[in-house]
């Protein structure tokens, strides 16, 4: 059976960084791969931001600059946030 890290050992770092023709996603990084159900994840903050996204890699993209509404809901979850 695999041991799960709780959000609460992991710190997760955000920022928005700006893409080819002007746009913007903000960034999650600092998650660890095999400890996360990634996809789900990503599909809850795609929901609460209202926004698409990817995951690509380890990262986590959501179109649009959406800072605080993702510290807020990623601290609610349980990860510390950078």
């Amino acid at each position: 059976m695999k041991q799960h890290l709780p959000p609460e050992k992991q710190t997760a770092t955000l920022a928005v960084e700006k893409r080819k023709k002007g746009k913007v996603v903000t960034v999650v990084r600092g998650l660890a791969v095999a400890d996360n159900d990634q996809p789900a994840l990503l599909t809850r903050l795609k929901s609460a931001c209202g926004a698409g996204g990817t995951l690509d890699g380890d990262v986590l993209e959501i179109q649009g600059e959406h800072l605080e509404r993702l510290r807020t809901l990623l601290a609610g979850i349980g990860y510390k946030v950078r």
